[in-house]
């Protein structure tokens, strides 16, 4: 018998007006003249930003959904070469500790998938530079709210430069200069161009490192079709995590549009993953990465209602039998 719990990314359909992601260029912050102005815009924006995040943890923990995705766009230019002199942190403190704490009592899982920006294998050193100040803005906000880091922020290998091997191994030596702190952050993902489940078990098994498996990437990009065979593999990487093997589902949006995401998922195909599965863990959380977002699970589990040998526990979680 295994466990599923599922999640979604970010924003709800259900929810008016409430994105996490709302931004600023630093175009736009240049064109007001008052500084001191620009910033406390800036402010406004993250806390509006934070206040929406919390509607969503309230809408989850009502709706039985245990899992959640985290904009990775909170606080808007709180990277720039320019702003190192602002303290995003100082007016934002309470909310986010009161937004960890929210988390910590409904024990919700929670991660962030950083843009595809942030790329550890790159070549360039300014690239690399300022992939490590994105992964620290992420370390400093689960920290500020009191969520353990463990295996917190979800990416891909980075850029393949049509040398996959020196590509590879150069994620290796720059992981050597990426702080410890960090490293415990992460988890890697295969990819639907670059990066087969093969490549990534490669660094994941090297550098301890767990593999979230991508089921939608792996149909688009694989070197052996039979991912089966690695199952077990990915499953060791998680030995030493506190947290359930988790894994991302999405459905091809067309034939045509192969890798592009769906609206929704398509069950046959996401129960064709599951009874390959089935029994080989006791819990798996799976991150649903479609368009239509939290409609999406619900909508799904509407659907697992009527399946043989599934036996729901609430709004978002079920056994297979």
């Amino acid at each position: 018998m295994t466990i599923v719990r599922l999640g979604y990314v970010a924003m709800s359909m259900e929810l008016a007006n409430s994105s996490p992601s709302k931004t600023m260029t630093f175009s736009q912050f240049q064109k007001i003249q008052d500084r001191e102005a620009a910033l406390h815009k800036l402010e406004q924006i993250s806390q509006l930003n934070l206040n929406n995040t919390f509607k969503h943890l309230k809408h989850n923990v009502a709706s039985d959904v245990h899992f959640y995705r985290f904009s990775s766009r909170l606080i808007p230019l709180a990277t720039h070469e320019e702003l190192v002199d602002w303290n995003f942190l100082k007016p934002l403190k309470l909310l986010l500790r009161d937004i960890g704490s929210f988390v910590n009592k409904h024990r919700m899982r929670i991660d962030f998938h950083p843009d595809h920006f942030v790329i550890i294998n790159s070549p360039k050193k300014h690239v690399l530079q300022n992939s490590l100040k994105t992964l620290k803005l992420h370390y400093i906000l689960l920290k500020a709210m009191g969520i353990d880091i463990t295996h917190r922020c979800v990416m891909h290998v980075g850029g393949n430069y049509k040398e996959t091997e020196k590509s590879l191994e150069r994620f290796v030596d720059n992981w050597m200069v990426v702080p410890r702190a960090i490293q415990k952050m992460i988890m890697l993902e295969n990819d639907d161009t670059s990066f087969t489940v093969d490549d990534t078990l490669y660094l994941c098994e090297k550098l301890n490192i767990p593999l979230v498996f991508d089921y939608h990437h792996h149909l688009a990009h694989h070197q052996q079709e039979n991912w089966q065979m690695n199952w077990q593999r990915i499953v060791n990487t998680w030995e030493t995590s506190p947290l359930p093997i988790k894994m991302h589902i999405s459905s091809p949006k067309s034939e045509k549009a192969f890798r592009h995401h769906a609206d929704y998922i398509d069950l046959p195909m996401f129960m064709r993953f599951l009874s390959e599965i089935k029994g080989s863990i006791s819990q798996i959380d799976c991150m649903i990465e479609a368009k239509r977002k939290d409609e999406a699970l619900f909508t799904i589990m509407e659907q697992l209602k009527m399946v043989e040998h599934i036996e729901i526990i609430d709004g978002s979680t079920f056994y297979m039998k």
